[in-house]
């Protein structure tokens, strides 16, 4: 089954995060500048976040940290905590910041932060705790695993590649992802947000390195499957060089059926728009295109709500929302200019999936406390905007 919503607001005009006791609990599994995104999006409406980010990121600034100082990768955990951060703006840039110069050259400030702070308290999860605190962060962002570990793809001629990086490098076709050591434990934090939850989110992000890993932790999906919530997959807008390479969106649900069987997800979120003639061929260059909405007609796939509409952010794509990159992203080319709307896809989650408008959040607050809360102090706005995130 399908649906199709119009949506045409953009991630600035988000309205201030309200903080509500009653606001729906959602809990978002994935990684990197996708994740962020939507993220971004809905902390506008609810501070009953939970995001759980992939750690197996080897590459950039994230990748170094890693083998320095044997570590879990701070890179996707960054984003996220700055999505959802409410502090000064200044502040949210200053981490972002990446050294273009000296032996700091591609480091970014926030992951050397986060790489100190794990040294001074001795513990990846525990660090990530307190910078939840220190960055007032709107929910909760927390690390699929506090312990290094690494993702490797079997590939169809018997081969394995062990790594994000050494995956999307090799030019083969993906068969499946595991997660070595094994098995990955699911923290007493997570548990806790999947038994409260009221739905579950998938994506957007990449597929084989930022959604599926966080699938694969140990008595997860079983947990999430216990609960009767749905479970809701945000599909990627354009396919993804060295990992889904001419992928529709029925590709894209058959490799997450592989990985954790049938009856998964029970709702998608595909784009189904026009994409800027700029960004095809920006994409075209790096052996990428537009995700075909495929679904109709495929059997295994027909309990599957389709939800399609308008939610490609024009801004990020017209370079007036700097997200920066991935610390994978080894050169400009390499951004991603093809992002959700965080506004748009936070409001048919919500319309949609919790049966609410997506102000129901704002008019709650008002009515439980008599006023909102407003952004950082004399900012008049939220901080932690679309522009702050990505500096």
């Amino acid at each position: 089954m399908s649906s199709s919503v119009d949506n045409s607001i953009g991630a600035g005009d988000c309205p201030a995060g309200p903080r509500s006791k009653s606001a729906p609990k959602i809990v978002a599994f994935g990684g990197g500048t996708g994740m962020a995104a939507l993220l971004l999006g809905l902390k506008a409406y609810t501070d009953q976040i939970t995001a759980v980010v992939t750690v197996t990121d080897n590459g950039g600034s994230s990748g170094r940290l890693r083998n320095e100082f044997d570590m879990v990768a701070p890179g996707d955990i960054r984003n996220c905590l700055l999505a959802l951060a409410e502090v000064d703006p200044l502040i949210t840039r200053a981490l972002q910041y990446r050294f273009d110069e000296s032996e700091f050259k591609g480091h970014c400030f926030g992951n050397l932060f986060i790489t100190v702070l794990t040294r001074l308290v001795g513990d990846f999860g525990v660090s990530i705790r307190e910078l939840n605190r220190i960055l007032n962060v709107r929910g909760r962002v927390v690390p699929a695993s506090s312990a290094k570990v690494s993702l490797v793809a079997q590939h169809p001629d018997g081969s394995k590649s062990t790594g994000e990086v050494q995956i999307a490098r090799s030019g083969k076709k993906i068969q499946s992802v595991e997660i070595r050591p094994y098995p990955v434990a699911m923290s007493s934090e997570i548990r806790k947000a999947i038994e409260e939850a009221d739905l579950f989110i998938f994506g957007p992000g990449s597929l084989y390195t930022s959604v599926i890993p966080n699938l694969l932790i140990d008595g997860l999906m079983e947990s999430i499957n216990a609960t009767g919530r749905q479970r809701v997959y945000i599909c990627n807008i354009m396919t993804q060089p060295g990992e889904t390479d001419g992928y529709s969106l029925y590709d894209h649900l058959e490799a997450l059926r592989v990985h954790v069987g049938d009856g998964f997800p029970d709702a998608v979120i595909a784009h189904d728009g026009l994409v800027p003639p700029e960004i095809i061929e920006h994409y075209k260059d790096a052996g990428a295109e537009a995700v075909p909405c495929d679904l109709n007609g495929q059997a295994e796939f027909q309990s599957v709500r389709l939800i399609t509409g308008e939610f490609f952010d024009q801004e990020v794509a017209l370079g007036q929302g700097d997200w920066g990159r991935d610390d994978n992203q080894a050169s400009e080319h390499d951004e991603c200019l093809a992002r959700h709307d965080p506004d748009a896809i936070a409001r048919v989650i919500f319309e949609e999936f919790l049966k609410k408008p997506a102000v129901a959040a704002a008019e709650t607050v008002v009515a439980e406390t008599g006023a909102a809360e407003t952004g950082s102090p004399g900012s008049g706005e939220a901080p932690g905007n679309a522009e702050a995130i990505g500096q």
